[in-house]
């Protein structure tokens, strides 16, 4: 939307959508500079292209045709398909393959024949044509010629289509895979994050680490519960994310955190760092204690924490050390951990669609 939007060659829009989608149409688009009118498609690609040329004002000469499958054109890649087509009547941008290409007969994985590289381009939209080489094309479909796209029809129709330069970033997201490094173009690669916390032990305190108390006969001093192993997560997450420290969103000097349990800090980083696009891919933390063993807690500490993360369990690693006797922790005055974080740009938000009349 922002690409044609900036287009000083686009004037009029049209939002082909789902019929049961249509009522959603403007939370789906947003905002927008120019008025947009949203239309039902139809069963077939043809059918909700002709449906979007027939409410089209009468003064549009011009029409582009995009798959909002290909979320990356360009300004300068419009702008080219729409010269194109004012001067030829139909226009198609286009990548030159550099692989060889085979075609294989239909039903059988033998090779028929190689075509020539030089000859066989990837077609991508927006697709450009005068109105009625459109209106062609789309009388040519509704008399039942099948196509795939609008330009094959232009084709059949009779109407030569001229080939325009095309982009390699306007790729079309087709698979949940395709969608995965659509995300990962936007908001950049995965980001990893470290953390580490540290607190005294101190007799008549309880040692909680996320959310499972462990019998010792002393806990952690802190302004919070002390739980260093959420701690230790959290400074790990806010860093990846590049969203600052612990003590920034949850100061100590701040009576709303007094005695705050790890859990719910963590609980509340993962709703901070959310909205900035990102979710945890794995986490893997390091407990340093002498004394009591954590090993039979490790399982119960995995599961807290993969719920709060929102990640499966094995996704989570916990693991207990000691520090051999050396210094504080080692002497069994303290408690550390070590946390290390991956995180991915997050999905987008899953749009519900309303419930059918049967459903109600």
């Amino acid at each position: 939307m922002a690409a044609f939007e900036a287009s000083p060659g686009v004037e009029a829009l049209v939002i082909v959508l789902p019929a049961d989608l249509v009522a959603m149409g403007r939370q789906l688009i947003g905002d927008t500079l120019r008025d947009v009118t949203v239309v039902a498609g139809g069963e077939r690609r043809q059918d909700s292209v002709a449906a979007g040329l027939a409410v089209l004002p009468a003064s549009v000469d011009l029409v582009l045709v995009h798959d909002a499958a290909r979320p990356f054109a360009t300004v300068g890649l419009i702008d080219r398909v729409i010269a194109a087509a004012r001067e030829t009547g139909a226009a198609v941008p286009a990548v030159a393959v550099r692989d060889t290409v085979k075609r294989v007969a239909p039903g059988q994985r033998l090779v028929s024949e190689t075509l020539p590289r030089d000859q066989v381009w990837l077609a991508q939209t927006p697709q450009g044509f005068r109105r009625r080489v459109l209106e062609d094309a789309v009388a040519l479909g509704a008399s039942g010629v099948v196509a795939t796209d609008e330009a094959m029809l232009a084709e059949r129709a009779g109407h030569p289509v001229a080939v325009v330069e095309g982009d390699e970033r306007n790729v079309k997201i087709t698979t949940r895979e395709d969608l995965v490094a659509a995300r990962v173009s936007v908001a950049g690669p995965s980001r990893v994050g470290t953390g580490y916390d540290l607190h005294r032990l101190v007799e008549g305190r309880s040692l909680v680490l996320a959310g499972v108390h462990i019998l010792s006969d002393r806990g952690p001093v802190g302004h919070s519960d002390a739980d260093v192993l959420c701690h230790a997560l959290i400074d790990a997450i806010f860093g990846a994310a590049g969203a600052g420290d612990i003590g920034r969103h949850f100061p100590n000097t701040d009576a709303a955190w007094k005695d705050a349990a790890g859990l719910d800090l963590l609980a509340r980083c993962m709703a901070i760092v959310a909205p900035l696009g990102w979710r945890v891919v794995n986490a893997d933390a390091t407990i340093v204690l002498e004394r009591p063993r954590l090993a039979p807690h490790i399982p119960a500490l995995c599961e807290r924490l993969a719920s709060v993360l929102g990640v499966p369990v094995g996704s989570v690693s916990v693991k207990g050390k000691t520090n051999e006797g050396v210094d504080a922790v080692g002497r069994g005055e303290a408690i550390a951990a070590h946390a290390v974080v991956l995180l991915a740009p997050a999905p987008p938000a899953t749009i519900t669609r309303p419930p059918t009349d049967e459903a109600r």
